[in-house]
């Protein structure tokens, strides 16, 4: 089992996003015994780090011991004392060593080897990484024989002093959303080179706590399957419920909240950290029930640009009510066709109501305002001018700039050759754009094709969601199973709820049309 598949499975049995630091400063040993002699001072951290690890066993999902307060013990039995600590440690419990390292080659190796061998090593389960020299600092601690290993990667600290580099603009995206793209990108290429393992990421995000907006800019660039180590929370004055709205990911999950301080100095550190996970699972539900509710509230409302989405659509006949014979058997009383927007006018209307339902996206902006993907891709053959019209809108209805890139069904083997035209992708976000998910076997063959370029898709765009269950048995849409499976998440300029809803306020259809899309909703809708 992988290190996050550790993590996850871990978090589930106990309910718990709860990480729990081990950190034998100088300060939280007693004076006499640190200032005795070397085997003192680290009996003394021994058996601070024990009495946490008791008492905290049944509410934390990891342990995070810090290497250099070990280190500081002594030369002689520093590293010995970790070690200890680290077989004190229930054996379903993972270990992640917060240990910063940040180099390359055969020294990267080498640390490798110091923090995960079993026999003369720390047999940790995971570690912190600096990710600043690359890939190649990287792939020595979560590939090859220790590809069932995983790291967080530092990506946007807790410190003020992160800003002076982290934070640095480039061009449409800081250095940290960088960082964020870059690891999912690294993750999914180490996964994919042991798929017989688990396809589980192996690396993950350290953004902290005392920075909301950091953290939601981050999970956007990262996607929704990595996890966020997200220290600052108590001693450090991060604020739980901001950070929670910040950084979980759709499932309430993908975070682990580490805490040190705030369990070692308390009376009773068993109480506190079961005072931490209650108060962490309190903030994750009301996250979540935010985030219900507003999908509720807006489920079934229409925007003016989705009311003029529709009215044009019916116009030009791509949108037409009667009774038709789908390809799944059903009889539908409404019937799309994207191939029939082929006027210029139409084809100007469609873009910019793509752009509008892309910028009115919580998934696809951030709170600033700025969207979260690079390149928008259209796959071939209808995507490409939708694509293009997207790219369009965006720049001359919202000022936003991206590339736009698409692909050939056959390589071309003059010119500039291959299947790929326009933009580079490689390490960029991507957004693909395509008219509607039937199966999703086009979106899921452009999502593998982007991975293997080692680009991040981070969203799908489409026309029109029918938001209906695949089959009576199974309760997901095409489009439920498209976000579910690639972990990404799909956004229509409308979907079934809005036309049941315009169609409540049209003057134009009787109330037939009306009761059959209501009863088609009520019968196959998700």
């Amino acid at each position: 089992m992988s290190f996050f598949d550790q993590i996850q499975t871990r978090s589930e049995s106990i309910n718990s996003l709860l990480c729990v630091g081990l950190d034998p400063h100088q300060k939280e040993l007693p004076a006499d015994q640190w200032s005795a002699s070397e085997e003192s001072r680290c009996e003394a951290a021994y058996q601070f780090c024990k009495r946490i690890i008791d008492a905290t066993a049944d509410h934390t999902v990891c342990y995070k011991p810090n290497a250099a307060f070990f280190e500081a013990l002594g030369t002689k039995l520093g590293n010995v004392t970790l070690r200890r600590v680290i077989d004190a440690i229930p054996d379903d419990i993972p270990v992640l060593l917060d240990v910063k390292r940040g180099d390359i080659g055969s020294t990267a190796a080498a640390y490798a080897e110091a923090c995960y061998e079993e026999q003369d090593g720390l047999n940790a389960d995971g570690v912190t990484l600096s990710p600043l020299m690359g890939w190649d600092s990287v792939s020595p601690f979560i590939t090859g024989k220790y590809a069932d290993k995983g790291a967080f990667v530092l990506c946007k600290t807790s410190n003020p002093g992160s800003n002076d580099i982290l934070a640095l603009n480039l061009q449409q995206q800081t250095v940290f959303e960088k960082i964020a793209g870059l690891a999912n990108g690294w993750s999914s290429s180490a996964a994919s080179d042991s798929p017989t393992l688990s396809t589980t990421p192996r690396l993950g995000l350290v953004v902290g706590a005392t920075d909301p907006s950091a953290l939601s800019k981050a999970r956007n660039a990262a996607g929704s399957k990595l996890w966020i180590l997200a220290p600052g929370v108590g001693a450090q004055g991060g604020d739980l419920d901001a950070a929670c709205r910040a950084g979980l990911n759709d499932e309430g999950t993908g975070m682990l909240i580490p805490v040190s301080r705030g369990i070692s100095r308390a009376s009773d550190p068993s109480a506190e950290a079961m005072k931490l996970k209650e108060g962490i699972n309190a903030a994750r539900k009301a996250v979540l029930d935010q985030r219900d509710e507003k999908r509720k509230e807006q489920g079934d409302s229409i925007a003016p640009y989705q009311k003029e989405f529709l009215e044009f659509s019916l116009k030009e006949g791509v949108l037409k009510f009667g009774s038709f014979v789908l390809k799944s058997g059903r009889t539908s009383p409404y019937f799309f066709n994207a191939g029939l927007f082929s006027s210029g006018s139409a084809l100007y209307k469609l873009g910019k109501a793509y752009a509008a339902a892309i910028m009115s996206s919580e998934e696809l902006v951030d709170k600033d305002g700025n969207v979260t993907f690079d390149v928008v891709f259209g796959p071939a053959y209808k995507g490409i001018s939708l694509g293009a019209l997207v790219c369009s809108a965006l720049y001359s209805d919202f000022g936003v700039e991206t590339g736009f890139a698409y692909n050939r069904k056959e390589a071309k083997d003059h010119g500039e050759g291959g299947i790929l035209v326009g933009s580079s992708m490689a390490n960029k976000r991507v957004l693909v754009v395509d008219d509607v998910i039937t199966a999703g076997t086009a979106i899921r063959e452009s999502h593998t094709l982007l991975q293997k370029i080692e680009a991040t898709p981070v969203g799908v765009a489409i026309a029109l969601d029918r938001a209906e269950k695949r089959s009576l048995e199974d309760p997901l849409s095409a489009v439920q199973a498209v976000a579910r499976d690639l972990e990404i998440p799909v956004v229509s300029i409308v979907a079934l709820p809005q036309l049941q809803e315009y169609l409540k306020s049209s003057s134009e259809y009787d109330d037939d049309v009306l009761k059959l899309v209501t009863e088609y909703r009520s019968k196959y809708g998700v």
